[in-house]
């Protein structure tokens, strides 16, 4: 069924975008997917480089169970099927930094089938396929700006494992192109088979871009390869959409190739055609055989799964009461998640919720920190929660408490006790502060009895600055009330 929101107007009518995205997610691993070199980031040049990654002759590949265990924990996770028998294949090319003249990846008999995603969309859920995942390997780094003449490599990423997840060409749109990305990292850092840092080169996007309309058969995709931020990948897709919109509507033809995201400029650039699989040469890699997987061990590594973002929120929603969308924000990365379930322990679920998404996330955005930077503490945060709950401060009070407590990494129990900020909950000393500041205005006494009734936040507000806030606003409001009435 055609969105007809996510249809783009040009020229000569409305144009349906298509989008499959594929993944390149760097396996954590302490070693390579064929050899025992390190995988550390942030490495000197070529430091991190065996035999086997330089391509040296008569170097054979021995493969890290680590490597298989991630992908097969990747595939559970995106609700998979897992093959059990699969092969490990040449791809053929030439480039420099590719020391043995081909990559070992899987072709026609991947480690993991066909699976689904569910996109958290601000109109609901839906689901996205997954083609499939296959391990390969990565390749080294040409460094291009060393030298005005000269290209250096570095082979410290050479044969680096990753996973390639490929989706189905089910988006329609830049927005869920994100949103997919978002769901997919956040699984992969939940299950802890890859940390999704795009800005590290550890999560690569390729996007597929073609453009129909609605109802005609697909058109022709373009590939723009390694888009490096979530940002960025929807920025491509809208500039490409209307690229290939205005080349067709002026009577051109789009042209199947791999194109290059130009971010300082805004648009893409043709790189070189697009290869096709025959292009590659795959054939079975002789030096290794074909992986086969117990069955029971596969099942083993299913039992050992995290809770993961989707079912954490069911779990939020149906189990703590929280909204739809407070869970959403909440599940979306696993730290936040565990920091909101250690602050909620014993408390009033929804009332932490409340302050984790507004009053921390808001002073974390504004001061460039992550939750896990956080100078107030998840069981700092519960206190002060429970200090609301049991009347103990009052809301209003609790957020200057919450600022000193983010300011100076105070608990909320010593920031109260030393600034003398308890709630008042004695009704004599509410009445007699209410008849004081009735007594200074008889004027607007008989206003409000002659039905001026909005003149009653107006002593609210006289009654709670006389006592410096502390008043319970529920005990206040209902003496008032009363006294008012007359």
């Amino acid at each position: 069924m055609i969105d007809e929101k996510n249809l783009i107007e040009g020229r000569t009518g409305k144009w349906e975008v298509i989008l499959g995205l594929e993944v390149h997610a760097q396996v954590i691993s302490h070693s390579k997917l064929f050899s025992g070199a390190a995988t550390n980031f942030g490495a000197e040049p070529n430091t991190q480089v065996s035999l086997v990654d330089a391509g040296f002759p008569g170097m054979l590949p021995v493969i890290n169970q680590v490597c298989i265990e991630q992908a097969v924990k990747t595939g559970l996770g995106l609700n998979a099927q897992i093959n059990l028998r699969s092969v490990f294949d040449r791809k053929n090319y030439f480039y420099a930094d590719l020391p043995n003249g081909y990559q070992i990846s899987q072709f026609t008999q991947p480690i993991v089938g066909q699976g689904t995603i569910v996109l958290d969309l601000a109109e609901g859920h839906r689901e996205v396929g997954i083609t499939r995942l296959h391990l390969e390997q990565d390749a080294g780094k040409s460094l291009h700006d060393q030298h005005p003449t000269k290209t250096y490599v570095d082979l410290n990423r050479a044969g680096v494992a990753l996973m390639e997840i490929v989706s189905e060409p089910d988006m329609r749109s830049s927005e869920e192109a994100a949103a997919y990305l978002k769901k997919l990292r956040s699984i992969l850092r939940y299950l802890g088979t890859c940390d999704g840092n795009m800005d590290e080169g550890s999560m690569r996007c390729d996007v597929n871009v073609s453009v129909r309309k609605p109802g005609d058969p697909l058109g022709t995709r373009c590939e723009i390869k390694n888009v490096n931020s979530i940002r960025y990948v929807a920025q491509a897709i809208e500039y490409e959409a209307r690229r290939q919109i205005e080349v067709i509507e002026e009577g051109g033809t789009i042209r199947q190739e791999t194109r290059l995201w130009d971010p300082g400029k805004g648009v893409t650039r043709s790189m070189r055609s697009k290869e096709h699989a025959h292009d590659y040469r795959y054939f079975p890699d002789p030096d290794l055989l074909p992986l086969n997987l117990d069955a029971k061990w596969v099942e083993s590594l299913k039992a050992g799964l995290p809770e993961l973002p989707d079912a954490k929120r069911r779990r939020f929603t149906e189990k703590l009461g929280l909204s739809d969308y407070d869970a959403g924000v909440l599940v979306a990365e696993k730290e936040s998640a565990d920091f909101y379930e250690e602050a909620a322990k014993g408390r009033d679920a929804k009332l932490v919720a409340n302050w984790l998404t507004s009053e921390l996330f808001g002073k974390l955005n504004a001061a460039g920190k992550s939750i896990a930077e956080s100078p107030v503490s998840a069981k700092a945060l519960g206190e002060l929660v429970g200090l609301i709950s049991d009347n103990t401060i009052s809301g209003r009070i609790a957020k200057d408490v919450f600022t000193e407590m983010f300011e100076t990494g105070k608990s909320a129990g010593q920031i109260v006790e030393e600034k003398g900020l308890r709630q008042v909950l004695d009704t004599g000393a509410i009445d007699a502060e209410i008849d004081r500041i009735m007594a200074a205005n008889a004027d607007k006494v008989a206003e409000y009895r002659g039905g001026k009734d909005k003149l009653f936040g107006f002593f609210v507000g006289q009654v709670m600055r006389a006592m410096g806030g502390k008043a319970n606003p529920a005990m206040l409001n209902e003496r008032l009330k009363a006294k008012l009435a007359g």
